[in-house]
């Protein structure tokens, strides 16, 4: 689970390791809806999102696009399933909250991830885990999140909050990044004491890599694990 993707060889190491054969034999489905989200964006530069190509291509020897506004849930299903590496680009994460709700994906991840590893970039690496509570939407608007409405935190009727909850505990990206602000130790504490799990920060050089019941933070800039209080 990273928080820029591939942006160092140590990440890039750790992703091969999990993957269990050459990185040039890996075969990787790359899902960018997150970064659509309606009404976002609209005038603003998605050089992040080439960058993320960019270094998934370099790492692997084949990268398949797989939408979910446009493919069918069986077709969506059949590029998964060719894929070695499912990879679960940045964006909105109510978006894609609500996207892998509708595709059924929420109920296919787990059978999927038998024999396949899930990489994610931030928005990505978020819904994977128990909650996606670390949001910034949700940081600057915690009442808003716990509502029974909230999903108006994402794009109107195309939102939702639930998680895949992959792993028990959740991840906060970007961790120590200017534009982030808001990202401080005092709003992490209140999301650990709110989700009663660990939280794991972790900037644009760090990741965190979950073997079964192994987990590991793969960095080469800063992090930080916040536990819940007993």
């Amino acid at each position: 689970l990273t928080s820029n993707g591939l942006s160092n060889p140590s990440i890039a190491d750790a992703l091969e390791e999990l993957v269990g054969k050459p990185r040039k034999q890996t075969k990787i489905a790359f899902i960018p809806n997150s970064g659509f989200a309606p009404g976002e964006f609209t005038q603003e530069s998605r050089s992040w999102l080439v960058n993320d190509f960019y270094r998934i291509n370099e790492f692997c020897d084949f990268i398949d696009i797989v939408s979910l506004t446009d493919l069918t849930k069986s077709e969506i299903i059949e590029r998964l399933e060719f894929a070695d590496v499912i990879f679960m680009g940045g964006g909105n994460a109510f978006y894609l909250s609500y996207l892998l709700e509708t595709t059924g994906l929420y109920d296919g991840l787990p059978r999927l991830l038998k024999t396949r590893v899930y990489c994610g970039i931030s928005a990505g690496s978020m819904i994977a885990t128990a909650s996606i509570r670390t949001t910034s939407g949700a940081i600057e608007n915690p009442q808003t999140f716990y509502d029974e409405e909230y999903d108006e935190l994402g794009p109107p009727g195309l939102s939702s909050g639930r998680a895949a909850g992959l792993v028990n505990f959740v991840v906060r990206p970007h961790y120590k990044r200017q534009d982030y602000p808001k990202i401080q130790d005092d709003a992490l504490q209140k999301i650990v004491k709110d989700v009663k799990v660990p939280l794991y920060a972790i900037d644009d050089e760090s990741a965190v890599k979950v073997d079964d019941d192994k987990i590991e933070v793969i960095s080469e800039g800063e992090w930080k694990l916040y536990e819940p209080t007993k």
